[in-house]
């Protein structure tokens, strides 16, 4: 069985607006509330961890989903002080070599296919796993001025995805060595990634989008809508 963590202390600055981007409403309800109902829906996740901006007013008070508890906690400035505030806050019993999983407030689409795919994946990997997406597009690096300086090969590249599922210990000690290095990685594989080791990729649905600009709002609320 395993825990899922949620960071979701984020501001939503670069989306704009004066609600943070995890609480604005797409097919009925917060996008939080779709990335939790899918987590807890999953027979293998017994609960979630929300890590939360401290005095979060919009954040409803769940305490449990899916008949299944919600706890929360106040994390921190970065993503990596969220998860690791997350961490701190599962209650006893979780062991150290239990599988969690950490996903993002603003991806809405998760599938069930893919929790398992992922799970299924991190229990026979030590180093654990991430669900991610091939580059599909032609990449193009530039220079200061946006002129294209060269096309970069495609062929062995990955779009990162959430959930992430890590080992209790693995996680914690990773989280903790990026922090004390003052490195402030943007997921958790990267961190894990600072210990030499190498977490498996396994392929996602290109439809687990994480919102970040209102275009994004308008495109989850259309594949939220097929699902119904």
């Amino acid at each position: 069985m395993s825990w899922a963590l949620v960071p979701a202390a984020g501001s939503g600055r670069r989306f704009g607006g004066d609600v943070p981007k995890q609480y604005l409403r797409v097919g009925g309800m917060p996008l939080i509330e779709h990335a939790l109902r899918a987590l807890l829906a999953y027979p293998g996740i017994d609960g979630v961890v929300v890590a939360l901006a401290a005095g979060d007013a919009h954040w409803p008070g769940w305490s449990s989903l899916h008949g299944k508890p919600v706890r929360t906690c106040v994390g921190g400035g970065e993503r990596a002080d969220s998860v690791l505030a997350a961490l701190r806050a599962l209650p006893d019993g979780v062991a150290d070599d239990e599988l969690l999983l950490v996903h993002d407030a603003a991806r809405p689409n998760l599938q069930a296919s893919d929790i398992g795919k992922l799970i299924a994946a991190a229990m026979a990997c030590a180093d654990g796993a991430i669900l991610a997406a091939p580059v599909r597009d032609t990449l193009k690096r530039a220079d200061p001025d946006a002129r294209i300086q060269v096309t970069e090969p495609r062929a062995m590249l990955w779009r990162a995805l959430t959930p992430q599922a890590f080992r209790r210990d693995l996680l914690q000690r990773a989280l903790a060595s990026a922090q004390a290095a003052g490195v402030a990685v943007t997921d958790e594989a990267m961190a894990v990634e600072r210990l030499g080791l190498h977490p498996l990729l396994v392929e996602g649905r290109e439809d687990n989008l994480k919102i970040t600009t209102p275009a994004d709002l308008a495109l989850a609320e259309f594949l939220l809508q097929g699902r119904t």
